[in-house]
């Protein structure tokens, strides 16, 4: 085994990165820096201190990301409307770029020859932490314990602790959700237990975020969400900042049984894996993000970045969000954005989000042109004939040479 010197650990303070802390010191006799990120998991980060100060770490980060999470990376994502498979908000795959981002600055701050992460060698986080951390620092050692281990499952883990003295609350660590959960400001994520069968209905108390939408409110709520730029930027008048953008929304959404998702999914490492999802402020944020472009798009762009958005998509979830390609895409989506001002109107009710009205100062709509009623000469429906016939005239003339349809 390489020896390694200084080792940068992406830290949650749970059981799986607490054994990481101890087994790093044991099987590569290095010193461990700790980083905690909060992203809005919705958890206090803090006592993470005293955990990694138990386990003997002297180099402790513990930073509040949410605001440079939201606007440099959540905000970005949806100027591109981007949805994975039809379905995903990709709210875990884009919170990896900036934790990986952090971890080098850390290492290249500390010193550190290496970083790590508690990510199985099943799942996609392993290839968005790492991908993500030889783009920025070519050079860095990444160290990912459960792909060298023999620690297995969390009997295991618990035993590890045992006969190391890693400080651990037992009784609360048996108490531990059935479900493999991943929250941030986005999103929640619930994997395994009788999720691992496709067919099994996911329990109701299983969900943290929103009500089901058979309890939601009998009256339906209605939000006004001005965007500058393509990002939003006020809810009902009053301007907010990202993260608090993003948290407003996420009880708005919640409350009226907005953003639950059940989809099986397909990770880049080859399986499907089942998943649920509660997305509340992006699952109203996407609608009407999609409004006042249909609004203020001219129809070629709109139709470009449709035919982008997947590649996009999956770029960010396979974990290339720090590629050329994707910083391509997203010079390419931003311009795209410059002309995306207004005011979105929208009614939540019973888990749908529908749009009711929408307004901008850079409208491409013109109502004297679309009106059913006197147009007073703005168009001329004559002109219709001859763009009908020039389309239609490779048809046409492909008929005329006796060419079956």
């Amino acid at each position: 085994m390489a020896s390694v010197y200084k080792v940068v650990l992406a830290y949650s303070g749970g059981l799986d990165t607490s054994v990481i802390v101890r087994w790093l010191q044991d099987e590569y006799q290095a010193e461990v820096v700790t980083f905690t990120a909060d992203i809005g998991q919705g958890e206090e980060v803090e006592p993470a201190r005293a955990k990694a100060q138990a386990l003997g770490v002297k180099e402790i980060y513990i930073e509040d990301l949410r605001e440079d999470y939201v606007a440099n990376y959540v905000f970005p994502m949806f100027r591109a409307n981007a949805i994975y498979e039809g379905e995903y908000l990709l709210g875990t795959s884009i919170a990896r770029p900036l934790i990986a981002k952090r971890l080098v600055e850390i290492a290249n701050e500390t010193g550190a020859d290496a970083i790590s992460h508690g990510a199985t060698g099943k799942g996609n986080d392993q290839v968005r932490f790492e991908l993500g951390a030889y783009a920025l620092k070519p050079g860095i050692r990444v160290i990912a314990p459960w792909r060298e281990w023999n620690l297995t499952s969390r009997d295991t883990l618990m035993k590890y602790c045992e006969k190391r003295n890693i400080p651990v609350d037992f009784s609360n660590a048996k108490k531990k959700s059935p479900y493999s959960m991943d929250a941030n400001l986005l999103h929640i994520s619930y994997e395994g237990g009788i999720l691992e069968d496709p067919w099994a209905e996911a329990e109701e108390d299983m969900w943290r975020w929103s009500v089901s939408p058979e309890n939601a409110p009998d009256k339906p709520t209605y939000i006004e969400i001005g965007f500058s730029n393509g990002d939003p930027v006020t809810l009902d008048g009053e301007t907010l900042s990202p993260a608090n953008m993003l948290k407003r929304l996420n009880k708005l959404g919640g409350d009226n049984g907005v953003g639950r998702l059940d989809i099986v999914e397909n990770r880049y490492v080859g399986m499907k894996s089942r998943g649920c999802y509660e997305t509340p402020g992006g699952t109203i944020l996407m609608p009407a993000h999609r409004a006042i472009e249909s609004l203020t798009l001219d129809r070629e762009v709109a139709h470009l970045k449709d035919e982008l958005m997947p590649k996009y998509a999956a770029l960010i979830y396979n974990g290339y969000w720090w590629s050329p390609e994707r910083k391509m895409l997203q010079t390419a989506i931003d311009q795209s954005q410059e002309s995306v001002n207004g005011t979105v109107r929208l009614k939540l009710y019973k888990g749908s989000v529908t749009v009711v009205g929408r307004k901008s100062d850079d409208s491409l709509f013109d109502e004297r042109i679309a009106t059913f009623d006197e147009d007073e000469g703005a168009y001329n429906q004559a002109d219709a004939e001859g763009f009908i016939k020039l389309n239609a005239l490779r048809m046409r003339i492909a008929a005329a040479k006796g060419r079956k349809i």
